[in-house]
């Protein structure tokens, strides 16, 4: 048998739309310039597929900030990785920055979220230690949970009952150190982890917290500092993560923590060590972008009142809305096959509304989960169209509503 075999069939993730070479549900092809509408087969269509919570895509300022940063540094500089040859008085001024929005001694900055989330956790957990991880985290998070060295166990999602018996267990015999590990919010359902009964747990136990809030940086809490800072134990969390690809709209991450466990980490995560640095386009983008959140508080008001409009014009119709403390909109719809879901998908973007299907097992089967990203840059008329065409694809398709509220209740009881 021949290594490529495999890839000659309609295996693997997302096999069968692979085999048929498909650019509508899976990889769609849209135009590369974000925002509230985009291009998508010809049509402009309303987005509510991307994590542009701020509406930070379409900012003048910050688009004529990166023309002149290009133009100063082209897309090279700097050369070589930070341990070499690529680190700047910008970075370690950014770095600082960061430190100082989110109130931690330090900073460390990343050139992806992912490899930011997989550098972290490697880097700290050794062959003695024991990381346990909520179910429902981000691959990034998981991946950095299956490349590190040390144990981990799982928990159920967001079940304190579930993670308190994984640390009693661990504590029975303990050798190393214990991390937990789970996101903020949770990115496609939009729930929130329970982080004051988990910082409690965590102390009780004598372990250490990791909190990925790709979801809830610069978008939840009073000044945009995450989830900790919404349920007020953000001085509590030990390893705060954030992503800048969401409300920063741009890329890389930064994890926030002590200075001698930052220090630590820029000696030993890997996907940083042996990674180019992060380009200054994004540096002196990153440190505007910043300014803007930590200042301009009206951003996050209109996105949250979005929220709230999207939501309630969907259960209104009769849809089954995630009761979220986050904006993510999460609607479930009945969806018992594979060819409805795509007949519910193609319904709403032919009627201009852009949309993301998801499905088990991330969600019970039977089950069809659109996880929307209202922002600060959509409009009513947008919402209002959008509530339309999702009446019209529940009547066309004769949607029975119900079978999905009873579904959710359901593993909510389980």
């Amino acid at each position: 048998m021949d290594l490529f075999d495999k890839c000659h069939t309609d295996g693997g993730y997302f096999g069968q739309f692979r085999a048929k070479e498909d650019h509508y549900f899976t990889r769609p092809i849209l135009d590369p310039i974000p925002g509230k509408e985009m291009i998508f087969h010809g049509q402009k269509v309303i987005q509510w597929s991307i994590n542009n919570y701020l509406g930070l895509a379409e900012n003048k300022e910050i688009k004529a900030l990166a023309v002149e940063a290009a133009k100063k540094y082209g897309t090279s500089a700097p050369m070589g990785a930070r341990m070499m040859t690529g680190n700047t008085e910008h970075h370690i001024a950014l770095e600082k920055k960061f430190a100082e929005f989110l109130q931690k001694e330090d900073a460390v900055l990343f050139n992806y979220g992912y490899l930011g989330v997989i550098g972290t956790i490697t880097s700290l957990v050794d062959t003695n230690d024991t990381i346990i991880v909520d179910k429902l985290s981000h691959a990034s998070m998981l991946d950095g949970v299956f490349m590190a060295q040390g144990k981990f166990r799982v928990y159920r999602h967001n079940d304190m009952n579930s993670l308190e018996a994984h640390l009693k267990h661990v504590n029975k015999d303990r050798k190393g150190g214990i991390l937990i590990v789970t996101e903020g919010v949770f990115g496609m359902r939009g729930d929130i982890a329970d982080l004051p009964a988990i910082c409690a747990l965590k102390e009780k136990y004598d372990a250490r917290l990791f909190v990925d809030d790709a979801h809830g940086f610069g978008v939840m809490g009073e000044n945009g500092r995450g989830s900790g800072e919404y349920f007020g134990v953000h001085d509590k969390l030990d390893i705060y993560f954030g992503t800048f690809a969401k409300a920063f709209a741009a890329i890389g991450g930064v994890s926030a923590t002590y200075k001698s466990v930052a220090e630590w980490i820029r000696y030993n995560a890997r996907t940083q060590v042996f990674a180019k640095s992060l380009p200054m386009i994004y540096v002196e983008v990153l440190s505007k972008t910043l300014d803007i959140i930590r200042d301009d508080k009206e951003r996050r008001k209109k996105m949250w009142e979005n929220a709230v409009k999207l939501k309630s014009g969907l259960k209104a119709l009769g849809y089954e809305v995630g009761d979220v403390l986050s904006p993510l909109t999460s609607v479930y719809v009945p969806a018992g096959d594979v060819p409805l879901g795509m007949a519910i998908i193609k319904g709403l973007r032919d009627m201009g509304v852009f949309i993301t299907g998801v499905t088990y097992p991330v969600v019970p089967k039977g089950i069809l989960l659109f996880r929307m990203v209202p922002t600060a840059s959509h409009t009513d008329e947008d919402i209002e169209r959008t509530i339309t065409a999702f009446r019209k694809v529940r009547d066309d398709l004769k949607l029975n509503l119900e079978t999905a509220k009873k579904t959710m209740a359901q593993e909510q009881g389980d």
